[in-house]
């Protein structure tokens, strides 16, 4: 069992290519009113322009993605082009 608050800090990995997709804590979740259920992860992409971070859009992590919740990170399985 794990609780929220510990998910919080653990990073995002696709494991198709390695590449770090962003913080639980910086994401949003989308939930199914009717059942409650997680349907999607929406973690703010970020581009590095002109020496700054600018947000752009957003990754759509759907929960079915998940592989693995590890001590660090979470790896997902995504196919992002």
């Amino acid at each position: 069992m794990m609780m929220l608050s510990e998910l919080g800090g653990k990073e995002i990995v696709n494991l198709n290519n390695g590449e770090r997709l962003g913080i639980i804590a910086d994401s949003d979740i989308i939930v199914d009113e009717k059942t409650g259920k997680i349907i999607t992860l929406l973690v703010p992409e970020r581009k590095l322009q002109f020496m700054l971070f600018k947000e752009s859009e957003d990754i759509e992590i759907p929960w079915h993605t998940i592989r693995k919740i590890g001590n660090d990170m979470v790896i997902v399985e995504l196919e992002i082009f």
